[in-house]
């Protein structure tokens, strides 16, 4: 309709029983639309709506091992770490040095990169093993 003055507008939404919506107040001059408010509230809910089913939280699960875990253990967890990356979270894997295993820290390492190997077709590693004082820490996460 072109630029309007405040007064004009008003006059020509209420000619036809409708309301007058500012949409870009920054714009110069503001840009307004004679519309039904109620209907245009509702749409933009239904669009917020629809961007939050859209959207995915990222969960990080974590699992803890021990540098001299057994093979029957490691398996378990090994699954378990499988279970989550199907699931598509991050999986943060710990290793908790005890006493004086922490003088031994290539084991624990070691650990991790079999770890990361055995569940290569699912998740890759996205932060590599990390001594972080008496824990060693790796993140994996799921290939899109």
């Amino acid at each position: 309709m072109g630029i309007k003055s405040s007064k004009e507008a008003l006059e020509l939404a209420a000619e036809s029983n409708l309301d007058l919506v500012e949409i870009a107040a920054e714009a110069d001059p503001p840009v307004c639309r004679i519309l039904d408010y109620g209907k245009y509230k509702y749409l933009q809910e239904q669009k917020a709506k629809q961007a939050r089913k859209h959207q995915s939280t990222i969960v990080v699960k974590e699992i803890k091992l021990r540098p001299k875990i057994g093979d029957h253990d490691y398996m378990t967890k090994r699954s378990h770490v499988e279970r989550f990356l199907r699931k598509k979270d991050k999986v943060k894997v710990t290793i908790m040095f005890r006493g004086r295993e922490v003088v031994h820290p290539k084991k624990g390492e070691e650990l991790l990169r079999r770890m990361a190997e055995d569940v290569a077709e699912l998740g890759v590693i996205e932060s590599e093993p990390n001594l972080d004082g008496r824990n060693m820490v790796m993140v994996l996460s799921p290939i899109r």
